[in-house]
């Protein structure tokens, strides 16, 4: 079932809206959960909570051509959350570690000028992902959209782990570049 129909459905307060998120992305929110929390079970609650966050703001939201991604999202969070509530100190200090390879070129939001900017900056980033090859791109969201590790990284395409490494760096020195050529500071 394609998504807008699966939109159409959570519209119509249909439960079986719930059963086709399921079916068609289940296993990929599922996949994304537990390389967050690294816990089959835990994994599996955050994706059944992603079904009744959806379920609570899709009447509202109306994510007809990006659903998945609009998944994803509350996945993401609820992983992280996950993270934080357990006192998971490993995964944090990974987490943690993520946090910091970015932050030399990210501006923190710990104003509220800086929330109010969300949007541009996320349009911002958007814009530097597409100027990135194929590989780059992909490479550069394993690692800091989906939390994989280098060696995960470097095993799915195929590359060493330097190589990755580098690419990260120099992808991270661009980002830099991009956003403070767009006005933004760092």
């Amino acid at each position: 079932m394609d998504d807008s129909r699966i939109v159409d459905l959570y519209f119509l307060r249909d439960e079986t809206a719930i059963e086709q998120t399921c079916e068609k992305y289940g296993h990929r929110l599922r996949n994304l959960a537990y390389g967050i929390v690294s816990d089959a079970q835990t994994a599996e609650e955050c994706e059944n909570d992603t079904y009744m966050e959806a379920w609570n703001s899709i009447p509202p939201h109306e994510p007809r051509g990006y659903l998945y991604a609009f998944l994803a999202r509350i996945t993401r969070h609820l992983s992280l959350n996950c993270c934080r509530d357990r006192s998971r100190l490993k995964r944090s200090a990974y987490i943690c570690e993520l946090s910091t390879e970015l932050e030399q070129c990210l501006p923190a939001p710990d104003d509220t000028a800086c929330r109010v900017e969300e949007a541009v900056l996320g349009e911002a980033l958007n814009c530097f992902l597409s100027t990135l090859s194929a590989e780059k791109r992909s490479i550069f969201l394993r690692r800091y959209w989906y939390m994989d590790s280098i060696a995960d990284i470097a095993q799915r395409f195929s590359l060493s782990q330097s190589k990755v490494k580098t690419t990260l760096f120099r992808c991270r020195n661009l980002l830099r570049e991009h956003l403070e050529k767009e006005g933004h500071t760092l």
